[in-house]
């Protein structure tokens, strides 16, 4: 099945997080590229465990997915990303 996800990268102490917002899943390496290699990991291992055991449909379903034949479809989709610089209090 094919899948796009969005993969967050944060730089934490002497760690790098990645996060896939969509799937609610986070891993991490020592490097950016470790971090994203260990979550696709993650996503893989979950999604077999979820078929083998039949909660893969629900589970793409509360997180906001459709299966239409072989792919799977998001019904809201992130168009952008900005930082802002805020002065507070």
């Amino acid at each position: 099945m094919d899948l796009n996800v969005t993969i967050e990268v944060w730089h934490k102490d002497k760690w790098y997080i990645a996060k896939c917002p969509e799937l609610d899943f986070i891993s991490q390496g020592k490097t950016s590229e470790e971090a994203k290699k260990n979550l696709l990991e993650v996503i893989q291992i979950q999604f077999e465990e979820m078929s083998q055991i039949g909660t893969l449909d629900e589970y793409l379903t509360e997180c906001g997915y459709e299966k239409q034949n072989n792919t799977i479809i998001p019904k809201t989709e992130m168009i952008g990303f900005e930082k802002y610089s805020l002065q507070v209090a």
